[in-house]
C-alpha cells in the first residue's frame, strides 16, 4: 500500500520522527505508523490533529502504555478535553473526562451516530482506546459524512441546504438522567434535563470548508418546519444514503489500539455481534463549537 502523509504535514517536518499515514479508503481512515502516542513529540501531535480533518479517522496500533491518565494528557495536547459524558460520570472520581463503554453494564453503541449532538456544541473529536475485547466480533465501522453530502444529487444538496434537524437525548439517556440524584456537567453546567438542541442539517467543517450532512439515527428526532411525514422520508433518504458500502471504513480492534475520529464530519456504529463476552472502550471527547451551517451569514 502507498503510504501517504496527510496534507499539509510531510514526514520531513517531524523532528526526525516520520509518521506514515497508510489510506484505508479513498476519503476516510488512515492507520499511522511511527508514533508512541504516550510520549509523542510536539510535531507528531500537530501532525496527527492536521490528518484528522483530512482523514476523518485515524488508527493507532499497539499503543500500551496509554492509562487513564496519559489518555487524557493525549487529548489535552491535541485540544481541549471535555467531560466525559452530559449525563453519565467518568469511569472513576479521578477520571470524569473518560467515558467507559462496558458491555457488562449496558454500555454498548449499536446504533449509528455522532457523539453527543444533543448538546449545543458537540465534541469536534473523539479519541477511543480498546480496553478489554472479546475474542471475536465488536469491530466499529465510520461513514463519511462529507463524502456522502458530495455524492447526493444537486437538488437533494440544495434542499438540505436548507433544513435544520432536532437533536435529542432523551431516548438514549433521558432514563438513566431520571434515576440519578446526583447531576454530571458539561461545559460547567449541570444536567437536570436534556433540552432538544438544533444543528443544521449540512455543516460546513470550519477547518476545511469542506460541507457534510450532520444528521444521525441515534440523537436526531425530526427536521425542524417540515411535516412529520416528510421529516421520516428525508432522514431515511440521508441515513440510507450516508451509510452505503462505500462511504465507509470498518476497523477489527487489538487491544492497544487507539482511534480518533472527527466528530464534525463522521458517524459511527460499533457492531454488538459478540454475545455475552465483555467489550471494554474509554473514550474522551475535545471540545467543539456549535455547528455552522451553508446559510449561515
Amino acid at each position: 500500500m502507498t503510504l501517504l502523509a496527510a496534507a499539509p504535514t510531510t514526514p520531513a517536518d517531524l523532528d526526525g520522527a516520520a509518521l506514515e499515514f497508510e489510506r484505508l479508503e479513498p476519503t476516510i481512515g488512515a492507520r499511522v505508523h511511527g508514533v508512541d502516542l504516550s510520549s509523542a513529540t510536539d510535531d507528531q501531535v500537530r501532525a496527527i490533529r492536521a490528518a484528522l480533518a483530512e482523514y476523518k479517522v485515524l488508527f493507532f496500533a499497539g499503543q500500551h502504555d496509554l492509562h487513564p491518565d496519559s489518555q487524557i494528557a493525549l487529548g489535552r495536547r491535541l485540544g481541549e478535553v471535555t467531560e466525559g459524558h452530559p449525563v453519565v460520570p467518568g469511569v472513576d472520581e479521578e477520571h470524569p473526562e473518560i467515558y467507559a463503554l462496558d458491555s457488562s453494564t449496558g454500555g454498548f453503541a449499536d446504533v449509528w451516530h455522532t457523539d453527543l449532538t444533543f448538546v449545543r456544541r458537540p465534541p469536534l473529536g473523539s479519541v477511543l482506546r480498546a480496553v478489554v475485547l472479546p475474542p471475536t466480533g465488536g469491530d466499529t465501522q465510520w461513514a463519511d459524512l462529507e463524502l456522502a453530502y458530495r455524492s447526493l444529487s444537486g437538488p437533494v444538496q440544495r434542499l438540505a441546504d436548507q433544513l435544520v434537524a432536532v437533536h435529542d437525548g432523551t431516548r438514549e439517556f433521558g432514563y438513566y438522567l431520571a434515576q440519578r440524584e446526583e447531576r454530571t456537567k458539561w461545559e460547567g453546567e449541570e444536567y437536570r434535563a436534556l433540552v432538544p438542541v438544533e444543528h443544521p442539517v449540512v455543516r460546513v467543517n470550519p477547518d476545511t470548508g469542506r460541507k457534510g450532512l450532520f444528521v444521525n439515527p441515534g440523537f436526531v428526532s425530526h427536521l425542524k418546519d417540515v411535516s412529520d411525514a416528510e421529516s421520516r422520508y428525508l432522514l431515511d433518504l440521508f441515513y440510507a444514503h450516508i451509510t452505503k458500502p462505500e462511504h465507509i471504513v470498518r476497523h477489527r480492534w487489538s487491544v492497544g489500539d487507539v482511534a480518533m475520529w472527527d466528530n464534525r464530519s463522521t458517524v459511527h456504529y460499533a457492531n454488538r455481534d459478540y454475545g455475552d463476552t465483555r467489550r471494554v472502550m474509554h473514550r474522551i471527547t475535545l471540545r467543539g463549537d456549535a455547528p455552522i451551517g451553508p446559510t449561515a451569514s
